[in-house]
């Protein structure tokens, strides 16, 4: 495959990934604004602070509803909801001839219709909420449309890959929003909109029988393999997918990397006791998928420049 092609199709990924999670993020202040959660209360969150201070490109000074309206409906902000939909969607006409004719479609129709221009007489989602909603409902179309009609080759590879990583990093920024380290305490019902925010709600009261305060739904979005979203199965699934596009992948330092992190969270869960503290193990394994993203530019992109990981 053309270093270029996968280099589209991988941001592809992490785009898509990208919005869906500011969906889910805006949606988790909502939550949290309406189960009266205040800035002001120790371990806050999901407030409109939180928020804030998980994007990092947002001007603090505004109102919340100002700020949320950045995050979702500014094209003018590379981070926000529509800004990262209208690069998935640029990205995607460039490399039409790869993708499935139905995935294109999904993702035209939702540009445009987060835009206002859909079909006749349609009208984009009024505000933060709404956008939101559309949004989240929109990419998990498009992700089931391109595992139902693409190739499992090496293009769906790097589209996986990039979401794989966006997840990953997304997931990581809200734990350590949601588990200030030192003597901060976690407040648990930040936890319980943390689950919500990456629809992980139903699948932890399944998986796990401790109630869902901080720490153990920590240890559930970090270590649980058989939660798809979780950091580490992430990172198990990203392997695989490197080991199945890469020729030589005994050889590729993208490969060893990530076997390396699967290992080391493996490790880490079994053993760390219940209660560790967790803040440092995020902020380890963001900067490790930084290197991986930049690893994976210097072997498959031939050198292709690489936005990397928002710091």
């Amino acid at each position: 495959m053309l270093a270029r092609i996968a280099h589209e199709l991988y941001w592809l990924g992490r785009n898509l990934a990208r919005a869906e999670f500011t969906a889910r993020a805006v949606e988790a202040v909502f939550q949290a604004e309406l189960q009266g959660t205040s800035d002001a209360a120790p371990g806050v969150s999901f407030g409109s602070g939180g928020l804030l201070a998980m994007f990092g490109d947002v001007d603090e000074s505004q109102h919340s509803s100002q700020a949320l309206g950045q995050l979702t409906l500014d094209a003018e902000r590379p981070g926000s909801m529509l800004a990262s939909i209208e690069r998935a969607r640029e990205g995607a006409r460039t490399v039409r001839d790869v993708i499935s004719a139905e995935m294109w479609e999904a993702i035209n129709t939702t540009a445009l219709g987060l835009r206002g221009g859909g079909q006749p007489g349609w009208t984009a989602p009024a505000g933060p909420y709404l956008a939101s909603q559309y949004v989240k409902e929109r990419t998990a179309l498009i992700w089931g449309v391109s595992n139902r009609t693409m190739l499992r080759d090496e293009a769906k590879c790097f589209l996986d890959a990039g979401g794989l990583i966006e997840i990953s990093d997304m997931v990581l920024r809200m734990l350590r929003i949601a588990m200030p380290p030192g003597d901060s305490a976690p407040a648990d019902g930040q936890a319980l909109i943390l689950l919500q925010a990456v629809g992980g709600f139903h699948a932890y009261l399944r998986a796990v029988t401790a109630p869902p305060n901080a720490h153990p739904v920590a240890r559930f979005l970090l270590f649980e393999r058989a939660y798809p979203d979780s950091v580490a199965a992430c990172v198990d699934s990203l392997n695989d997918v490197f080991t199945m596009a890469d020729a030589g992948p005994r050889n590729s330092k993208p490969v060893l990397r990530v076997s390396r992190l699967a290992a080391d969270l493996d490790f880490q869960r079994r053993a760390l006791p219940d209660g560790a503290e967790l803040t440092d193990i995020c902020k380890q394994t963001q900067q490790e998928l930084a290197r991986i993203d930049q690893d994976v530019a210097e072997r498959y992109f031939a050198g292709a420049a690489s936005a990397g990981l928002r710091r």
